[in-house]
């Protein structure tokens, strides 16, 4: 599981959505992302289908799960 700390598009709070980590501003939890575009959708829909969630944002989630997973392991 990646650690999301340090990504700026994305926030958790114990009291919403079971604790998941979020798109910043929104109830729409990070997992929401992958799960669509490995279900076949595009960054368009998801932007579509999830109003609260900018193009930036998705950006960032996955410019940070990119370089998160580039890293070796440990690091």
């Amino acid at each position: 599981m990646l650690n999301w700390t340090n990504c700026t598009a994305v926030d958790r709070h114990p009291e919403r959505v079971s604790g998941a980590w979020l798109f910043r501003g929104t109830r729409v939890p990070v997992s929401a992302l992958f799960t669509n575009l490995e279900s076949g959708a595009t960054v368009d829909e998801f932007i579509e289908w999830f109003p609260g969630v900018s193009r930036e944002q998705v950006n960032l989630v996955l410019e940070y799960a990119t370089q998160s997973l580039a890293e070796p392991a440990g690091v």
